[in-house]
C-alpha cells in the first residue's frame, strides 16, 4: 500500500524550546498543511540522550510518547514529570537531548498509539539504547485506517533511519526484525486470541490476590510457534508496571530455562526497567535463593516442559520436582508448556501425575493457544508439517506461496542454500540444524583428533554449535555474549541442535534428518540405538525403583523442535536412503535440488 511520506520535525529538548515549538515549526515549514499536521492533529514524538559513545559503543536512553498537543505535552514532561520522576528529570538536566516530533495527514489516536506501541518494539530491539522510557503498551485492535499502520510505520523508521547522524539508533528495519528480543518483545501486537488469553490470566492474577491464595497455577498450552512466549512478555510487562492496593509495585520473576533464552529475557527487562538478575533468572536459581515462607506474587515459567522432574548438582530439592518448588514460592505461576516439546528423561512426569495436576488446577486455569504465529504458511502447509509431526505420514508437499519446502539429495548443496538466504539479511537469520545423532561433549575433544565435534555425513561435514572460534564483538561492535547462538554472524558456519533454537525463529532453516529418523513401511520411526541423545535415550530410575524409557516421545519431539523453527521455508535431507526419497517423491521435481 502506497502512502504519503511523514513530516519529521527536528529540534532540541529544553524548556526554552519547548516554549516555542508551535512559532518554530510555523518558521520550519512554509506549507500551512504540514504545520497542521505537526501542530494540531495528533503526533508521536521520540526524545533521545545520547550516554557515551565510542568507536565501539553507542549508548541512548529514550522516551517514546504520542499526543494531541506537542508543546504543551513538552511543557508537561519538562515540568511536572521532572518533578515527580528521576528519568524525567535527567532528559531535563542533559544538555544534548533531542527530539523528533512526527506528523502524517492521516494520523488519528488509533494510529498514534500504533506507531508509539511499534516504536518501542523497535527502540528496546536496537542493541544502541540501553533505557526505554514509557510506562504503556498501547497497542490497537481494529480501526479505520489499520492497514495503514505499518507502510506509514515503515516510512517513519526509513527516513529516521537515513538520517547519518543517527544511524545507530535507527538501524536497518531488517536488521532489527531478525533480532532475538524483537520478536520476544512485549510490544508484539497481540492477536485477537492473545488477547484474550491475556485477560484471563490478568483476571485470574487479580482474584488470587483478591482472595489472599497462594500457591495457584495457570498453564498456558499450544504447539510450537502458538505465540505462547510473546503473550508471557506482554502479561509480565503490564503486571511490572501496575501498583497493588498498598501502593506497591507486584513482586515478579521471569523464569527461563534455555541460557539462550535467559539473555534475551534479561536484556527486555533491563531496557525497560522492570528487573535485573534477581528478577529473570533460571529455575534452580530462583528456587535456591527464594524462600516459601516470603513467596513472590507473580512467576513466569517460560518453556516449562524443560522443568526437570529429577534432582542433580544444582537442583538437590526433596520435592524433585521443579514445578511444585516454584509453586511454593509464589502466589500464582503463569507457566507456558507444550508437551511436544519435552526433550529429556529429566523433564518427564512420574506416571501420571502431570494429568493429575491439570485435573487439580481445574480447566478454568488452562489456557490454549491454537493459532499458528511462526510459520507464516498456508493452512495446507500446516497440515503437512502436523502430519509429518503427529502422524509419522509424508505426504504430497502442497504447493505455497508463502512458504518453501524444498528437498535436497546432499547436505553440502543444503548448506549453501541456507547460506545464501542468511546472505539477504533483508529477510532475517537462516541456520542449520540437526537431529542429535552425531557425538558431541563440551568437556572433551574427539579422539580421532579433529579439532570439531560435526555432523557428518559422506565427504561432507559441519562444527556442532559453540565450537567455531568468535571475535569478542561483531563488527557492528556488539558484544558476542549478549547474543543467542542464531544471531552470532560466525554460527553459520556451525549446525545447532535443539539446545540451541528451541524457542527462536529462523527465517529459513535446513533440517540434517540424522540416521535415528527413519522410514519403515511408509511410517516415520525413531530408533534410539542411533541417537546421540543421552539425556532422551537413557532408561530413567524413578522413586519408586522403576525404569522407564521415553524414548519413543522424546526422539519425535526433538525432530518437532528442528521442523518448526523456519518462518518462511524448510530445507530437508534425511540420512536415511527410504527417508530421503520419500521426501523427494512427496518433494516433486521442481524442489528436489541436486
Amino acid at each position: 500500500m502506497e502512502v504519503d511520506e511523514p513530516i519529521i520535525y527536528e529540534t532540541q529538548y529544553s524548556d526554552s524550546n519547548a516554549k516555542q515549538i508551535n512559532e518554530e515549526i510555523r518558521q520550519t515549514y512554509s506549507d500551512k498543511a504540514d504545520q497542521e499536521y505537526l501542530i494540531d492533529y495528533p503526533t508521536v514524538y521520540i526524545i533521545d540522550q545520547p550516554g557515551k559513545q565510542s568507536k565501539y559503543r553507542h549508548d541512548y536512553t529514550v522516551y517514546v510518547g504520542e499526543t494531541i498537543d506537542i508543546q504543551r505535552r513538552t511543557l508537561e514532561h519538562l515540568n511536572g514529570d521532572a518533578e515527580r520522576r528521576t528519568d524525567w528529570q535527567g532528559l531535563k538536566e542533559a544538555d544534548n537531548a533531542h527530539m523528533f516530533v512526527i506528523g502524517h495527514k492521516h494520523f488519528n489516536k488509533s494510529l498514534t498509539l500504533d506507531i508509539e506501541n511499534r516504536m518501542m518494539q523497535y527502540l528496546s530491539s536496537v542493541d544502541a539504547v540501553s533505557h526505554l522510557n514509557n510506562r504503556r503498551e498501547n497497542a490497537q485492535r481494529m480501526y479505520y485506517t489499520e492497514k495503514e499502520f505499518r507502510p506509514i510505520f515503515n516510512k517513519i523508521w526509513d527516513a529516521l533511519a537515513a538520517k547519518e547522524e543517527y544511524k545507530y539508533l535507527f538501524p536497518a528495519r531488517s536488521e532489527i526484525e531478525k533480532s532475538a528480543i524483537f520478536k520476544a518483545s512485549p510490544f508484539n501486537k497481540l492477536t485477537s486470541e492473545q488477547i484474550e488469553a491475556k485477560d484471563l490470566i490478568l483476571q485470574r492474577v487479580r482474584e488470587v490476590f483478591d482472595k489472599n491464595e497462594t500457591g495457584q497455577l495457570i498453564l498456558v498450552t499450544g504447539d510450537a510457534g502458538a505465540g505462547k512466549t510473546v503473550l508471557m512478555s506482554n502479561v509480565y510487562y503490564d503486571l511490572a508496571k501496575l501498583v497493588g492496593k498498598d501502593g506497591e509495585k507486584f513482586s515478579l520473576v521471569m523464569l527461563v530455562n534455555h541460557n539462550e533464552q535467559l539473555k534475551v529475557y534479561q536484556q527486555i527487562a533491563k531496557k525497560l526497567g522492570i528487573g535485573d538478575e534477581k528478577t529473570v533468572l533460571k529455575p534452580a536459581s530462583f528456587i535456591n535463593h527464594y524462600s516459601p515462607d516470603d513467596p513472590v506474587d507473580v512467576a513466569f515459567v517460560d518453556e516449562a516442559h524443560l522443568l526437570r522432574t529429577q534432582k542433580n548438582q544444582g537442583y538437590t530439592s526433596d520435592t524433585a520436582n521443579m514445578l511444585e518448588d516454584i509453586r511454593l514460592r509464589a502466589k500464582i505461576v503463569v507457566a507456558v508448556y507444550d508437551k511436544k516439546q519435552v526433550l529429556s528423561k529429566t523433564q518427564v512426569w512420574e506416571n501420571n501425575s502431570f494429568e493429575k495436576l491439570k485435573e487439580s488446577i481445574g480447566k478454568d486455569n488452562i489456557i490454549h493457544l491454537r493459532n499458528q504465529m511462526r510459520i507464516d504458511a498456508e493452512k495446507q502447509t500446516i497440515e503437512w508439517l502436523n502430519n509429518v509431526i503427529n502422524k509419522n505420514v509424508i505426504g504430497k508437499i502442497p504447493e505455497d506461496s508463502k512458504y518453501e519446502i524444498k528437498v535436497f539429495r546432499k547436505p553440502q548443496e543444503m548448506q549453501e542454500a541456507i547460506q545464501e538466504k542468511n546472505a539477504d539479511q533483508n529477510n532475517g537469520i537462516s541456520r542449520m540444524v540437526a537431529t542429535y545423532d552425531w557425538e558431541y561433549s563440551s568437556q572433551s575433544k574427539p579422539k580421532d583428533g579433529s579439532k570439531y565435534w560435526q555432523v557428518q555425513e559422506g565427504d561432507w561435514k559441519m562444527p556442532w554449535n559453540y565450537q567455531v572460534d568468535k571475535p569478542r564483538k561483531t563488527e557492528d561492535g556488539i558484544s558476542y555474549k549478549d547474543l543467542s547462538w542464531a544471531e552470532q554472524p560466525v554460527t553459520i558456519d556451525e549446525i545447532g541442535s535443539t539446545y540451541t533454537v528451541q524457542g527462536f525463529d529462523l527465517n529459513y532453516v535446513g533440517v540434517e534428518i540424522g540416521p535415528s529418523v527413519k522410514l519403515v513401511d511408509g511410517k516415520i520411526v525413531h530408533e534410539s540405538a542411533k541417537s546421540c541423545n543421552k539425556d532422551a535415550v537413557q532408561y530413567r530410575v524413578f522413586s519408586d525403583g522403576k525404569r522407564s524409557n521415553f524414548a519413543d516421545k522424546l526422539l519425535p519431539n526433538e525432530l518437532n523442535v528442528l521442523l518448526t523453527r523456519g518462518v518462511h521455508g524448510l530445507y530437508l535431507h534425511a540420512v536415511d536412503p527410504a527417508l530421503q526419497k520419500a521426501l523427494e517423491d512427496a518433494a516433486g521435481e521442481n524442489r528436489v535440488i541436486e
